[in-house]
């Protein structure tokens, strides 16, 4: 099964250029590796509103499966990607979250800092990641193995059960 990402990279240094953004591009790399496609990838800083409407766009018009969105999910003031992800979400999927998290505090105690979340809005999953391409990678992996099954879910594909 072909997965098709969309993802968005959350900062205001990177989208003022102050910073080149080097989580997106890692995540992209991983997902290209997996034989998935990322038809769509985007910069955009620490701003409520503009994150709303990329997941909001992404998810109505472009069909994604997955949308990863990277940084803004720590405790800085301008950290807002949970709550303009938990804006744009019908559903919410806190065991994505949960796992990220359980699995990131065997490498550093500050994982209990991280606020991402995951949810799905229509046929399509959102999963919030940290900034750091390191951590951002680290999560993914974690919840690698259960995205083509979740989608299939989502999909009402009717092999989604089978094996299960």
């Amino acid at each position: 099964m072909v997965l098709r990402f969309g993802i968005l990279t959350v900062s205001d240094r990177s989208a003022h250029g102050q910073r080149p953004d080097a989580s997106g591009p890692a995540l992209s790399e991983k997902i290209l590796s997996m034989g998935w496609q990322v038809p769509q990838a985007g910069l955009v800083p620490d701003d409520l509103r503009a994150i709303q409407d990329i997941l909001t766009t992404w998810v109505d018009e472009l069909e994604l499966d997955v949308i990863l969105t990277t940084g803004g999910t720590g405790f800085a003031p301008r950290d807002i990607t949970p709550e303009a992800t938990q804006a744009v979400i019908e559903r919410p999927a806190p065991g994505l979250a949960e796992a990220m998290r359980a699995a990131s505090l065997q490498v550093t105690p500050h994982a209990m800092l991280s606020r991402g979340l995951a949810g799905i809005r229509g046929d399509t999953l959102i999963v919030n990641l940290p900034g750091s391409p390191r951590a951002a990678l680290e999560n993914l992996e974690v919840i690698l193995p259960v995205l083509p099954h979740a989608v299939q879910l989502l999909r009402e594909d009717e092999n989604a059960e089978s094996g299960h």
